[in-house]
């Protein structure tokens, strides 16, 4: 395995882009979270909900009927556009040209919504954040990845990883059949766990933040909301996904001694990402 490179403050500073003070909403990116079905809503909520927090100037949720009403009022900021179908997504129609599309969170895996997100890929030209039943699904459909445009992120735990790449007998083997995958589709990966490490191709990151405190519902739709928000303001793909794993295990860093291990919740890493920034700009 090839030594990584750790990413850490100094390594941070190299690719932050502190806020200009003339900037407005239109220029700080407009991006776009598709999924949720029925019972799992809050996945879109939590991920939208990132994805301003991170900086975005814009941000459109697009999700099943059932979720309206859920979004609009825990997340009153964020717009909504919904599928014709209640329960789940059926087909992904929106009228805008978004900067960064995040697709994934509560998306469940119902045979419409398998269709519908073959559809997608074969159109979509926009940058891209894939993560939890929408890897899944991909999994199973491995002839769609041609379709992702380059650079495309995918955010997969264990288990989600295994699925694309097949299983590993060793923690060596996994990271060579990470490479080779991430090499022969040209996709950024981010393999989730403790730590995260962000590949691109032969070239390995190891994250430097975070703690146990992250092991809890909720926290990788969070994590996906936060990348795309990043990606939506032109940062590059690699760079999106560094900053993003950096800022979120730093969250759970610096709440730690007010909520401990067992009271931190995916919402908890929201409401310190103005704290982790912050704590850039020092």
């Amino acid at each position: 395995m090839k030594v990584a490179i750790y990413i850490d403050q100094p390594e941070i500073l190299k690719r932050y882009k502190p806020v200009n003070s003339h900037t407005h909403k239109g220029i700080q990116g407009h991006a776009l979270i598709i999924g949720g079905s029925y019972g799992k809503i809050g996945a879109v909520s939590l991920s939208s909900k990132a994805c301003l927090k991170t900086g975005c100037g814009l941000v459109t949720v697009f999700i099943p009927r059932c979720g309206y009403k859920i979004v609009q009022t825990a997340n009153p900021e964020v717009m909504v556009l919904t599928d014709l179908s209640v329960k789940y997504i059926t087909r992904i129609a929106f009228d805008f040209v978004p900067q960064a599309i995040g697709i994934g969170p509560g998306i469940g895996r119902d045979i419409e919504t398998h269709t519908a997100l073959h559809r997608f890929v074969k159109t979509n030209k926009t940058p891209l954040v894939i993560d939890a039943d929408a890897l899944t699904i991909l999994s199973q459909n491995q002839q769609w990845l041609t379709f992702l445009p380059e650079k495309t992120i995918l955010t997969p735990h264990q288990k989600e990883l295994e699925r694309l790449i097949g299983e590993w007998d060793s923690v060596a083997e996994k990271f060579e059949k990470t490479v080779a995958f991430s090499k022969q589709n040209n996709f950024v990966i981010v393999m989730k766990g403790a730590p995260t490490y962000i590949i691109d191709g032969e070239t390995i990151y190891k994250n430097t933040t975070g703690n146990a405190a992250l092991a809890t519902a909720g926290t990788g739709d969070v994590l996906t909301g936060m990348i795309t928000s990043l990606l939506a303001q032109s940062y590059e793909p690699v760079d999106a996904a560094i900053l993003g794993v950096y800022l979120h295990g730093l969250t759970a860093d610096i709440a730690l001694p007010k909520t401990g291990y067992q009271a931190f919740i995916a919402s908890d890493v929201i409401k310190n990402i103005g704290k982790a920034y912050l704590s850039l700009e020092k």
